[in-house]
């Protein structure tokens, strides 16, 4: 039964503990308390047991002080009997702490553990222990002694202290009879009440110790899963690496936790048929929240690694070839934007290189050659968009660790409307491509007999390409002059081609976890391993490719420096034409159709206004870039 902690004034815990008479010391007391089976009659007629035992108490923490420094309502013996008890752990150990404030001595090593009792005495008083009971709200729920036995509180490392921490499982169940009985059958109860293993969990392991909340309460959710990944932390690693961890790691609760899918007081050994997780039991473990889960789901491995091939093949591939992806990738292309930079600037320094023209002086330029109509810069503008919306959205839960993905999504209002966000636009970004797809298979259907697959105009690579990026490298190093463009250049066939790649995996891959009932239904669950990772990866790669290399070809290199507005107005100045794409417009110019492409220069509001949207993409894109940059290098480090 819970006793009552008796309320003092205000202004007690702030006075030193009250003078004990000097005639009352232990010995006194353990006169008649320290015979084996003493006890006097409790309120409630029953025996009520006030044996100390000697050898015990003064093993204690409490051993050096007077039984009458907390039991202050006893001045003389033999003493009258008392009503319920009026020991108050809280007031008496700040009051203390406060005295040895006061006298200078708070930083002696004597006295440094009584200052993390006092933290721990604030933490108790938030907890729901302290808290006053639904059944009789004169009292608390739990004070100190009920939990600790105030007259046995043993050092930290001692036998004793091992001992009693053992019996945590007991001393709780007093109070949580049906969570005591559960526990007892489970692995972690018979590990501890059974073999006696110190290593397995009892309940304050799980549920904390002082600042213990109902396992109702969100933060008392958080600290139960937290406190899962402090024994295994494999498991925890692996779990914050799914859809499920990364939500949790950013703070919200709503998907599943390692006591939803393992079961809490009832966890058992995975091998164990009564477990949770057994694969007997696995598909209605998961039908609890996927209501229409199938046989694929139970081949899913939450705690996959992409370190063990043997357990997980398809998890170690995946891994190693998004690696050597990136790493080829961003090899090859931050090698090329590196040399490029250094020979663009070499040559306006050298005067060899016009400088490009700045966007606001467009409309001066007289007839311009349009590259791109209304409907392509609409297009890409309306893609942009949806990118760096996806990047957002999708790269705070991917690098939830992380401080900034906690403000986006708090941004957002949590989680599932970040997700609403982040489906929508990749529904835009994919109409825009399938819109892409049917009007270029309309367009080649009605000319297919004499269209050119790999003629100038076309976007598919050829051997042209190959040897333009030999030439291009060539002129890097200063060993011949720049080469000439047709109408695309390899690095922008390599621009297009890379989104159907995208669109390949990214969306193929985000399509599966967004209806994973149906995926399972034709698919094992490992592929949601695989598409997770592949999925993470490739928007990683995407982004900082666009943000860095794209930005770069089109942007940052020093005669566009530091934007080019052609993808906004549609337009370029014909000599910059001529000098970006001059096989084309000698082409043009020989089949008499310059003419037919050449348009007014786009207005100063026109020109204005693309420059300042031109900049804000440039920034926001930038902006991500940064915050994908920090989350990798943090996970890294």
């Amino acid at each position: 039964m819970l006793r009552r902690v008796l309320a003092a004034p205000a202004t007690a815990a702030a006075k030193k503990p009250a003078a004990a008479p000097a005639a009352l010391d232990n010995a006194t007391c353990l006169g008649c308390h320290g015979n084996e089976g003493f006890s006097m009659p409790g309120p409630d007629g029953r025996p009520r047991p006030l044996h100390v035992v000697k050898e015990k108490f003064e093993l204690s923490v409490h051993a050096k002080r007077r039984c009458v420094e907390c039991h202050q309502d006893i001045t003389e013996i033999p003493h009258k009997k008392t009503g319920p008890i009026k020991v108050s752990c809280v007031q008496c150990h700040q009051a203390l702490w406060k005295t040895a404030q006061d006298e200078g001595k708070s930083g002696e090593q004597q006295y440094q553990r009584l200052g993390v009792v006092v933290k721990q005495i604030e933490r108790y008083m938030k907890s729901v222990h302290a808290r006053p009971s639904r059944e009789d709200q004169s009292r608390t729920n739990a004070t100190c002694y009920n939990c600790h036995d105030a007259h046995y509180v043993y050092p930290l490392g001692s036998t004793g202290r091992a001992d009693w921490r053992m019996s945590i499982p007991l001393v709780c169940g007093k109070c949580h009879e049906k969570q005591r009985e559960v526990y007892r059958s489970s692995v972690h109860g018979k590990e501890v009440l059974q073999k006696g293993n110190p290593a397995a969990a009892i309940c304050s392991d799980c549920h904390t110790t002082h600042d213990i909340e109902s396992p109702a309460v969100e933060s008392a959710k958080l600290a139960i899963v937290k406190n899962c990944g402090g024994c295994h932390t494999e498991s925890f690693r692996t779990y914050t690496e799914t859809y499920h961890g990364q939500v949790h790691k950013l703070g919200y609760t709503y998907t599943a936790k390692c006591y939803d899918c393992h079961g809490g007081h009832t966890v058992q050994r995975a091998s164990d048929p009564a477990s949770r997780v057994h694969p007997d039991n696995r598909l209605a473990t998961c039908q609890q929240c996927h209501k229409n889960a199938s046989k694929g789901f139970v081949s899913f491995e939450p705690h996959a690694t992409t370190h063990d091939f043997e357990r997980y093949p398809h998890v170690w591939l995946a891994a190693k070839f998004m690696i050597a992806l990136l790493l080829g990738v961003f090899l090859f292309f931050w090698t090329h934007t590196a040399l490029w930079f250094y020979r663009e600037y070499r040559d306006r320094k050298e005067g060899k290189a016009r400088p490009h023209v700045a966007g606001v002086e467009l409309h001066a330029q007289g007839r311009q050659f349009q590259r791109f109509g209304p409907v392509w810069r609409l297009a890409h503008l309306v893609f942009a968009v949806s990118v760096m919306t996806l990047v957002l959205t999708g790269m705070a839960v991917f690098f939830a660790e992380t401080d900034w993905a906690k403000i986006v999504v708090a941004m957002f209002g949590s989680p599932k409307v970040a997700a609403v966000a982040h489906r929508t636009a990749a529904a835009i970004m994919l109409g825009i491509f399938f819109v892409h797809l049917v009007y270029l298979l309309g367009r080649i259907g009605r000319s297919w007999r004499s269209f050119k697959w790999f003629g100038p105009v076309s976007l598919v690579p050829n051997w042209q390409d190959l040897k333009d990026i030999i030439a291009m490298f060539e002129w890097f190093i200063g060993r011949r002059p720049r080469p000439q463009f047709d109408r695309w250049t390899y690095w922008e066939k390599f621009d297009y081609w890379a989104v159907f790649w995208g669109m390949a995996i990214i969306g193929g891959s985000g399509f599966m976890l967004a209806v994973p009932e149906a995926t399972a239904s034709v698919l094992p669950g490992w592929v949601f391993n695989v598409a997770t990772i592949v999925h993470g990866e490739e928007a990683v790669l995407a982004a900082v490719f666009l943000f860095t290399v794209h930005f770069f070809n089109n942007h940052f290199r020093p005669d566009k420096f530091p934007l080019d507005t052609v993808m906004f107005t549609g337009a370029v100045p014909l000599e910059e034409f001529r000098r970006e794409h001059a096989l084309e417009y000698q082409r043009l110019k020989q089949s008499g159709e310059l003419e037919k492409h050449l348009v007014d220069a786009p207005s100063r509001p026109m020109t204005i206004g693309s420059t300042i949207l031109g900049f804000v993409l440039i920034s926001i894109g930038l902006i991500l870039l940064v915050l994908v940059l920090a989350g990798f290098l943090g996970r890294a480090g």
